[in-house]
């Protein structure tokens, strides 16, 4: 809703009346998990809710990603002629890290409270809200004349953007089913990697504008993009989908918030009583207090989801604000542009690996631990060969870092989605949007470790020669080792003790008690869905 004292309007839509009505027999086919028909008319509901959301969070997550990550590549652009942000700001490597950890840290401060904010007030305004603040921070980072100027916008941009990705994440459950969020999050996590390849190579270009208007290099890459994701803001506004209401209900606008664009609702008529009958438990939340959120704080299923991101997002992080300064170690003749070129590759080998495994791991969600760990036994290979190959075969060294890519691909979506799966059914609404928060602010925990402590930030480590980065590489491989043993954990106490709604959902006298796991998403969240509607072999 867009505002939490909105006027609900009863109106009657054709098939039903109202909250209570009866189902329609079409919908009753539609949630017939043996009609093969009737299943193809709810995946339809689905792909139109997809052609609505999707590409609208591809491209606001590609430029937050872009305008978060310049700063790593702004280290290296134009050094050759001194206009380097670490040269134009006369940073020390300490300075450098400091900054870069100092985003994550307001990450981690801001990350829950956000998201809780966006579960009370209008999830679209809120998102729209972020990426607009990120666009301006983004562009004042075109004007930074000293270390101090750096420091700040790094901990306000952290400020600013805190909530997107959890937001995002709970976003998709006002839509979907968790066990069919994966894929969805896979598809616009996606932007991350296209954003990291896209920018190295845009970075080139930039480059070349070096000098442009009495503007540098990495002025020009910091204007572009604030300025891009400043008019995005506003056509999300008027594009993404509040919260659906239940058919029969209408919002009216009041206040400050009647003057918003209004946006078009995302499903009519037969699909919106279809969708209705898939995600009653959407339709009619209860409303949660602080009791509920502190329920969610006790909650020992944090803290593995928690280890399990941190390890991950640390290497991913890692990975990506030092991706170039690693591929130079590997060897010295590189130049500043070749460095930008190799560093897209890295983010490719992500992007495939995520279009290939989130699908099927949404298909077989209950062995989503199975697909995580596999996916990290893969980045501690990349990351051994990094470290271990001869130093007289670079292009080996290099290869490591392409599995390293690869296999960071599903872990962030596979993580994200399984902390969905496991605190809707036990805590409802609060449950996802406080765990999601909370599993990302504290999990990037460990990129503030990869940011500030590793690499450039650890002088032992950071020396020429053939043990350059050592170190650093084996710190990730150990938290990546933790990450596996955390999602061991997670799979051995789910086991044991179950994941049961807790007992103030149980005991709760709201509407949506009786129903809140008896819609026909629910049911079917029992069940494998196999790969027998698999695109390569549909029918």
């Amino acid at each position: 809703m867009d505002v939490v004292d909105d006027k609900i309007l009863h109106r009657d839509l054709p098939g039903s009346s109202g909250k209570n009505s009866a189902p329609s027999p079409v919908v009753e086919d539609g949630l017939n998990e043996q009609d093969d028909v009737a299943m193809e008319r709810v995946e339809k509901v689905y792909k139109k809710i997809d052609r609505r959301i999707l590409p609208a969070f591809w491209i606001l997550y590609f430029l937050c990603s872009a305008i978060r990550s310049n700063v790593g590549l702004a280290q290296t652009m134009n050094t050759g002629q001194g206009h380097s942000l670490s040269q134009q700001l006369n940073l020390t490597a300490k300075q450098t890290s400091t900054a870069l950890a100092l985003f994550y840290v307001a990450y981690v401060l801001f990350d829950c409270p956000s998201n809780l904010i966006m579960s009370k007030l209008s999830p679209r305004i809120w998102m729209a809200r972020i990426v607009l603040a990120v666009g301006i921070i983004g562009s004042c980072f075109a004007a930074v004349k000293a270390a101090w100027s750096l420091l700040l916008l790094r901990f306000l941009l952290g400020v600013v953007i805190a909530g997107m990705w959890p937001g995002m994440a709970y976003y998709l459950t006002l839509f979907y089913p968790p066990s069919r969020t994966g894929k969805r999050i896979g598809r616009y996590f996606t932007a991350a990697q296209v954003s990291a390849a896209v920018v190295g190579l845009v970075s080139a270009g930039f480059q070349k504008m070096d000098g442009l208007g009495g503007l540098v290099g990495f002025q020009w890459m910091f204007l572009l993009y604030g300025l891009c994701a400043i008019i995005l803001a506003f056509v999300l506004l008027w594009w993404l989908p509040d919260r659906p209401l239940a058919p029969g209900l209408e919002t009216v606008r009041t206040g400050i918030f009647k003057w918003l664009p209004a946006t078009p609702p995302v499903l009519t008529g037969e699909d919106a009583e279809i969708h209705y009958q898939e995600l009653t438990r959407v339709y009619h939340p209860r409303p949660w207090t602080v009791r509920d959120l502190g329920m969610v704080l006790i909650d020992w299923r944090l803290w593995p989801l928690t280890m399990m991101y941190f390890g991950v997002v640390g290497v991913g992080i890692g990975t990506q604000l030092y991706g170039t300064v690693i591929i130079s170690g590997i060897d010295a003749s590189f130049s500043d542009i070749t460095l930008s070129l190799l560093f897209a590759p890295i983010w490719i080998m992500d992007l495939i690996a995520i279009l290939l495994v989130t699908p099927i791991s949404d298909r077989f969600h209950h062995y989503r631990a199975a697909f995580f760990s596999a996916a990290v036994c893969i980045q501690i290979a990349g990351l051994l060969t990094t470290t271990f190959a001869p130093h007289s075969q670079p292009w080996a060294r290099y290869g490591g870092l392409l599995m390293v890519g690869f296999g960071l691909g599903p872990t962030v979506p596979i993580c994200m989605t399984w902390t969905n799966e496991i605190f809707q059914r036990r805590h409802g609404e609060v449950g996802v949007a406080a765990a999601a928060a909370l599993v990302s602010g504290l999990g990037n925990l460990g990129s503030v470790l990869t940011t500030y402590a590793l690499y450039t930030g650890w002088p032992e480590d950071a020396k020429e020669g053939t043990l350059q980065y050592r170190k650093s590489n084996l710190v990730m491989i150990g938290i990546l080792c933790m990450s596996i043993l955390s999602s061991c954990v997670m799979t051995i106490l789910l086991k044991v003790v179950g994941n049961q709604p807790s007992r103030k959902i149980l005991s709760s006298n709201s509407s949506a008690a009786g129903t809140e796991y008896e819609d026909g998403a629910a049911r079917r969240e029992l069940q494998q869905r196999g790969l027998s509607r698999m695109w390569w072999i549909r029918k």
